[in-house]
């Protein structure tokens, strides 16, 4: 059975990959504006440049893996739960499966 090649650097994330870091993002930018920190104090917070919370903010994420997503929530104090569920079956619950991020 042939891998699937990983795509080259700066190819466009897969939709299902996106959709995550868009959910990711906008969890971040959400606590950013309720903590009401400027992008400066935002930046010192997150360990990046202020010009990159700029991107951030504005959900210009192809700079930002989905783990660097999670070190943010992590670095505000966020718990992150995945959730990995078994494929749907009409005679069982589907296994479920529960990763924590801190």
């Amino acid at each position: 059975m042939r891998q699937k090649a990983n795509p080259p650097a700066g190819a466009p994330a897969a939709p299902q990959e996106r959709s995550l870091k868009l959910r990711l993002a906008v969890e971040v930018n959400r606590i950013l504006q309720q903590r009401g920190l400027t992008q400066t104090q935002a930046a010192r917070r997150l360990g990046i440049v202020q010009p990159h919370v700029s991107e951030l903010a504005r959900y210009r994420l192809d700079r930002y893996s989905v783990e660097r997503l999670l070190q943010f929530l992590a670095q505000l104090g966020q718990e992150v739960e995945i959730r990995i569920h078994g494929g749907a079956s009409r005679t069982r619950r589907p296994a479920l499966r529960r990763i924590f991020v801190r």
